[in-house]
């Protein structure tokens, strides 16, 4: 049986980037996290403009609901990339937790 840390690690090296570095797969996170994060959210208030000039405001209820679907999806297609960046790559000696 697996114990938890080999579960993750075994969970953060079936990614979809295989053959990426940790470093690499690290910077590609945080450019996502620092560019395109703040276009998508840009994107999206723009395209709730749009709707709203065009079929006005929506109840409070469906908005909110959109905006916690949109603040979801935006992570779905990077998961992958995600995955494991927050773990010591290999031949990294393991963090600290005091």
């Amino acid at each position: 049986m697996l114990s938890v840390s080999q579960t993750v690690e075994r969970r953060a090296t079936r990614a979809t980037f295989p053959n990426m570095k940790h470093s690499t797969k690290k910077r590609l996170a945080l450019l996502i996290l620092i560019v395109g994060l703040p276009l998508y959210a840009a994107s999206c208030l723009y395209a709730i403009s749009l709707w709203t000039d065009a079929f006005g405001r929506p109840n409070l209820w469906v908005e909110l609901v959109i905006y916690v679907v949109l603040g979801l999806v935006w992570a779905l297609p990077f998961r992958s990339v995600f995955r494991g960046v927050g773990q010591p790559g290999p031949g990294e000696p393991p963090i600290d937790k005091r």
